[in-house]
């Protein structure tokens, strides 16, 4: 339903001249927490600055919180907190006066914006660093600090731009699971634009795949990984021959070296997989369906473009 929307377009266009970042989207992203993921020009961030109302969009409408970005940026602006990709930290501010200072950006009483940076950064592990300069924090800290300043404000919506970029093993770990934790016990919505795929899978639910300015897919990732379901084939020997039979009677194959990944088409597949080894005298070791990944997804996606590419790297660097 319409009103379940935290963030809807049509026809959503945005252009530089001749240049078309945003090519006519229809999205529709519901509460909760969506990956926003393509490669580098895909268009990710004119999009996030389109949705908050800092650039004005060529055609097409949006909405943000039922909310027109063409005419209500500043309320949108209100009741979202955005955590961008670059250094948005004044280095010789103390951790709890940077986050202070973002409240009464957004209007806050000074006396109320203390307060809730004093909450915000606790709530995000830096209670006990809270005055510190920013300039003697690591990039997880600043990492932290960044999402405590789109916090302090309680937001209905929070936009992360590349979240855990920089951070180690330990302090990813911390900024997933606080953005699992404002999104599951906050029931706040976070838009969270990532090139680490694994990162996405473990908060999001939805996502949305941009590339070259246009939607290539959108959608709950359980419905679209069922789009494709594939049966996994370990195999020991002739496998090249195996794989041969398989494409000749007509089966879909992605193969690395002895395993392959088939498409399924039924009951039926399973005996023709079977049949096609013994064909080929291979030997089966092992045959299960396999449970795809969101790499595995993007992969799909990009052959049906027209792209030939071996891993979500090529992908999200944007060498296609």
């Amino acid at each position: 339903m319409v009103e379940d929307l935290v963030i809807s377009s049509t026809g959503l266009t945005k252009s530089y001249g001749p240049h078309v970042a945003l090519d006519a989207l229809d999205i529709e992203i519901k509460s909760g927490a969506t990956g926003l993921l393509g490669p580098n020009g895909a268009g990710k961030s004119t999009f996030i600055k389109t949705i908050l109302g800092l650039i004005q969009i060529t055609s097409g409408d949006g909405h943000v919180l039922g909310l027109d970005i063409r005419t209500q940026g500043d309320q949108i602006r209100q009741r979202s907190g955005y955590m961008p990709e670059y250094d948005a930290l004044n280095p010789n501010m103390e951790a709890i006066h940077q986050v202070r200072y973002s409240g009464e950006l957004l209007g806050m009483n000074p006396t109320v914006a203390l307060n809730r940076a004093h909450q915000a950064l606790e709530y995000v592990g830096l209670g006990e660093q809270r005055y510190r300069q920013v300039s003697t924090f690591s990039t997880g800290m600043k990492q932290a600090t960044k999402l405590a300043c789109a916090l302090i404000h309680d937001p209905e919506l929070i936009i992360a731009d590349e979240p855990s970029n920089g951070l180690d093993a330990h302090a990813r770990n911390f900024m997933l699971n606080t953005l699992q934790t404002t999104v599951d016990s906050g029931q706040r919505s976070v838009l969270m634009a990532s090139h680490l795929m694994e990162d996405v899978e473990r908060v999001c639910s939805d996502i949305v795949l941009l590339h070259k300015g246009k939607l290539a897919a959108q959608g709950r990732i359980e419905d679209l990984k069922a789009i494709d379901k594939e049966i996994e084939v370990h195999v020991w020997g002739h496998a090249s021959n195996m794989e041969a039979e398989l494409k000749g009677s007509g089966m879909d194959v992605r193969r690395e070296g002895r395993v392959m990944r088939i498409k399924h088409r039924g009951d039926e597949s399973y005996s023709d997989i079977l049949l096609a080894a013994s064909k080929a005298g291979s030997q089966v070791r092992r045959m299960h369906d396999h449970e795809a990944s969101l790499e595995d997804l993007f992969l799909v996606i990009m052959e049906r473009l027209g792209h030939e590419v071996k891993s979500s790297d090529d992908l999200l660097k944007g060498v296609l």
